[in-house]
């Protein structure tokens, strides 16, 4: 079984920086690939960044390039979510995951997740 728990949502204005992290256990954990994905009332999850398990190829929704920045320390069982420049479009509960596939070529947005942490709310103000 895998646990992701995730930290360092909170409330900031438009234009500011945050710094997402969620920490990992479980054997399986080193071999999976992990991402983040972030939801709001009404709406299913959305993509937001992924990487494999070493964290050397990363990927991103077109909303969030140039602007987020996902890395991983399969040391110390961490993955992060550097949000810059956020806008009030990012507000949402933001949730890390892990699944093979998140470091698959074959991942789409729509592929279904084994793992979820709890969530983080993310709040940003015009």
């Amino acid at each position: 079984q895998v646990q992701l728990v995730e930290s360092g949502g909170g409330l900031v204005q438009a234009g500011g920086s945050l710094r997402l992290s969620c920490a990992a256990s479980g054997r399986a954990f080193g071999s999976f690939g992990m991402g983040w994905f972030r939801q709001v009332p009404g709406k299913g999850r959305e993509f937001v960044a992924r990487t494999n398990w070493s964290g050397s190829s990363r990927y991103y929704a077109d909303s969030v390039k140039g602007r987020f920045t996902i890395s991983r320390d399969y040391v110390q069982n961490m993955v992060y979510l550097q949000m810059d420049t956020l806008k009030p479009e990012d507000t949402a509960v933001y949730y890390c995951a892990a699944d093979r596939i998140l470091g698959s070529i074959e991942f789409t947005g729509e592929s279904e997740i084994a793992y979820w942490g709890q969530g983080t709310q993310v709040t940003v103000s015009s």
